[in-house]
């Protein structure tokens, strides 16, 4: 649930912005990209983990993005959700995913299933890349000995016996991985955009419902150890502050 209501929420605003600008002069960069990396192993398997792209027709910064995944070489993409809030902008966002030149693997976020897109699109897309769209579904690694487990409407229900060493699951709400009744070797997530808006102890001022504790960062939790990336795009408050669009470089 949220931390604090939207009203406070914008009532804080005005106060947070200077507070957090001060921190860092590049926090309100909304398409300045940043790679974390996250060492799950010794290798020699590379993955990027994007989430929360919310396309909505900025093509020089979409660009940008997929220069840095393909500059970044990874083995494997994995999407956890949200790549536009309306139909129209979905073909263009598909052409962005068709660029990564790595197998891109996604589930669908709530404003995926909002956006009224159809899943076979996306399946076409997604599969283009040598990748593929995985809600319900997994996808096996064998290269890897690695298993992807894409989150959809079933929820733990669709889950199955795994099928590889190491398994991987996809979600788009990070709180759900408190119930998922089964421990993975790691669960990616987003939804939470780091809150957007960030001050230095306090962390993020408000969280979408479906997040809390799980606001950004690492965390272990009852379904294994847990990774909420930033995401790369905005949800209604059209910047970030002290919360940079993120890529996650993760090594297994």
């Amino acid at each position: 649930m949220s931390r604090i209501t939207r009203r406070k929420f914008l009532g804080l605003t005005a106060l947070a912005l200077p507070a957090a600008m001060a921190v860092d002069s590049s926090a309100f960069e909304t398409t300045t990209l940043r790679v974390t990396k996250l060492q799950r192993g010794p290798g020699p398997c590379r993955f990027v983990h994007f989430t929360d792209f919310h396309y909505k027709g900025d093509d020089d910064y979409a660009g940008e993005f997929v220069r840095t995944i393909n500059e970044l070489a990874p083995n494997f993409v994995c999407f956890t959700g949200d790549l536009v809030e309306q139909a129209s902008f979905a073909p263009a966002a598909f052409e962005f995913i068709r660029q990564i030149k790595a197998p891109v693997y996604g589930i669908p976020g709530n404003h995926d299933y909002q956006s009224g897109v159809s899943f076979a699109d996306f399946a076409k897309a997604f599969g283009a890349t040598g990748g593929g769209w995985l809600p319900d579904q997994t996808a096996v690694l064998p290269e890897y000995d690695l298993e992807l487990v894409g989150f959809g409407r079933r929820s733990v229900h669709a889950f199955t016996q795994p099928q590889a060493a190491r398994q991987i699951l996809l979600m788009h709400y990070p709180q759900m991985a408190n119930g998922l009744g089964r421990r993975f070797d790691l669960i990616l997530a987003g939804h939470s955009h780091g809150g957007q808006i960030r001050l230095p102890l306090l962390g993020a001022l408000v969280v979408p419902k479906g997040v809390w504790p799980y606001e950004y960062g690492f965390y272990e939790t009852p379904g294994g150890p847990l990774y909420v990336n930033a995401g790369i795009g905005t949800y209604r408050i059209p910047f970030r502050g002290n919360c940079r669009p993120e890529l996650t470089l993760i090594t297994i």
